[in-house]
């Protein structure tokens, strides 16, 4: 019996267990993608495969297996390099197919001819091509498993175009079984007692958790931890809701007075990378002690040396830690000087931030949105998160209080995520927890990267509610009236600033175009109405367009918001 190359790539990927593939269909992947929809595997068909890999690498994260981004050869796959490199940076897995020339036309300048396995390499943990089709299922085993072991990430698959419509019988065909789960490793049990000695120690403790420790499914583990020991924690942007927001041990609300004043650190898959500063003063005390619990052992004893390693698996080593001080039965005194000056500083910021929430001037602030957003959400929807303001206030004002349900731009700090992370998010709800919202929150600006992807929200009727904060800008923008004048200056070329958006874009009339709702919205009581409507309306897609203040900006500092803090 005969079976084709797309044939075998699908049921290959089935037999991984792999659920939902995306992207955009051409010469030569047609077949892939009807022949991976007749084995059952949800196919989704995007606008652009830079949205289309982001869409595949948030399955990666959300559900600890990877999703499939599906290309054509030459552009089609460097579009999807972006979503390769936002991956593997943010340690996700993905599996990526890209179709390719002929084999018969190779070096004689075929149809979009690219050295793809090549190219691939430097985005990707594994990058190759089948050698025929009797090794397909070998190799994408080989790929999935690759993906997920170890410290995750992205790997590329090269399907020659000549391959898709290839016969092969199936009695020659190498099949393999499902790749097991990826193995659990442990802590050296002196690192680990070395570790709770030194934390036992501590003055001023903090534990910090990063979004490693959400794709390890270690939420249990460590809340258990935090009550047991007593510990300030600070999440990173994307392990929020590992341990919930409103935990009265979250110090999130004085991340700058933790780290910087913090004896003892104790890393749960996060990386002393920019977010955290490096690990290095100003930000942080010269003679801090760092407790590093990563799964990569490359990772251990970047930028600082640390105080105790722990190699391995974050639920894992964090359940060694709490058998470790079950024994001991130290727990930080909740009356310290430390908890005093978190919690005075924590006190000082949340009513800052509460002021600025309730002004009542008109255009709104960010703050104004957010404090209404928060208000009308429901408390277990997943938040997609982007821009530059919109994303950093909205990570201190909107809390999380359930594991891997906030996506945002990430480790590689990208742009154009959203749509594809808010796309993948709602396929996942829709199968595992029907009826969980998914609320996507753009800048006018980070929303412009991949906009179109609303008719794939519109046509798969995905409900997702989009909120726009605009500005009329990147960073800032102009007011109508400005940008009237700044016309008279004339070519807008030369004379408008590079960060300025068309003011009062109405980008609702695009979600409106493709059958969804649109809003547009300039008071408080126009926002609370529409997000009113569009919570209570689970069934169809809606976009929020709310205009704010296009100078509004975040707390007053200073203008290049790299040098800021992250509040």
């Amino acid at each position: 019996e005969a079976v084709s190359g797309a044939q075998l790539i699908a049921q290959a990927l089935r037999a991984q267990n792999i659920e939902y593939m995306f992207g955009i269909v051409g010469i030569p992947v047609v077949e892939i993608a009807i022949a991976a929809q007749a084995v059952g595997i949800k196919y989704v068909g995007m606008r652009n495969e830079q949205a289309a890999c982001y869409a595949a690498s948030a399955v990666g994260y959300l559900t600890g297996r990877p999703g499939v981004c599906l290309v054509v050869s030459g552009p089609g796959f460097l579009h999807a390099l972006g979503g390769m490199a936002n991956a593997t940076i943010n340690c996700w897995p993905l599996i990526v197919i890209g179709g390719s020339s002929d084999r018969n036309q190779e070096t004689m300048g075929a149809f979009q001819e690219f050295p793809q396995v090549e190219a691939g390499r430097l985005y990707n943990k594994l990058s190759v091509r089948p050698s025929s089709l009797e090794v397909i299922p070998a190799v994408i085993e080989k790929a999935v498993r690759t993906s997920m072991y170890g410290r995750p990430g992205s790997c590329y698959i090269d399907i020659p175009g000549d391959f898709v419509n290839l016969q092969v019988n199936k009695s020659s065909v190498k099949y393999v079984e499902c790749c097991l789960p990826p193995p659990i490793s442990m802590a050296e049990h002196s690192a680990v007692s070395k570790a709770a000695s030194v934390i036992a120690l501590s003055k001023q403790p903090l534990l910090i958790i990063g979004k490693g420790a959400a794709y390890s499914y270690a939420e249990n583990n460590i809340r258990k931890l935090v009550e047991l020991c007593g510990l300030p924690f600070l999440p990173t942007p994307m392990a929020k809701g590992v341990v919930p927001d409103n935990h009265p041990n979250c110090v999130a609300a004085a991340r700058s007075t933790a780290l910087q004043h913090a004896d003892v650190i104790i890393l749960l898959g996060a990386r002393l990378n920019w977010i955290l500063h490096f690990g290095l003063p100003p930000r942080y005390r010269q003679d801090v002690k760092v407790i590093q619990v990563d799964i990569c052992a490359e990772e251990l004893g970047n930028n600082v040396m640390p105080a105790a390693a722990l190699l391995g698996d974050i639920n894992a080593v964090t359940q060694q830690l709490l058998e470790e001080f079950n024994k001991r039965l130290w727990k930080y005194p909740s009356n310290s000087e430390w908890w005093k000056k978190l919690r005075g500083k924590i006190k000082h910021n949340e009513e800052r931030s509460k002021g600025l929430a309730l002004q009542k001037s008109l255009p709104m602030s960010y703050y104004t949105v957010f404090h209404h957003i928060r208000e009308l959400i429901p408390k277990d929807c997943i938040l997609v998160s982007e821009g530059a303001n919109t994303m950093d206030i909205g990570r201190t004002m909107l809390p999380n209080f359930y594991p891997r349900q906030r996506l945002d731009a990430g480790t590689f700090g990208t742009m154009g995520v959203g749509l594809g992370f808010a796309i993948a998010a709602a396929m996942v709800a829709r199968d595992r927890t029907p009826g969980r919202q998914v609320v996507c929150i753009e800048g006018d600006s980070a929303f412009g990267f991949s906009g179109m992807e609303l008719e794939t929200i519109c046509r798969y009727n995905l409900p997702i509610l989009i909120i726009v904060v605009n500005n009329n800008g990147i960073y800032t923008g102009l007011d109508a009236n400005s940008w009237e004048e700044m016309l008279k200056f004339g070519d807008p070329a030369t004379c408008v600033p590079p960060v300025s958006l068309l003011p009062n874009a109405h980008y609702e009339k695009i979600m409106s175009a493709f059958g969804g709702k649109g809003y547009f919205v300039k008071t408080p009581d126009e926002l609370q109405n529409a997000l009113k409507a569009s919570v209570t309306d689970k069934q169809a897609p809606s976009l929020i367009n709310v205009m704010i203040d296009p100078q509004s900006e975040r707390k007053k500092q200073e203008f290049p918001w790299l040098t800021r803090s992250k509040l």
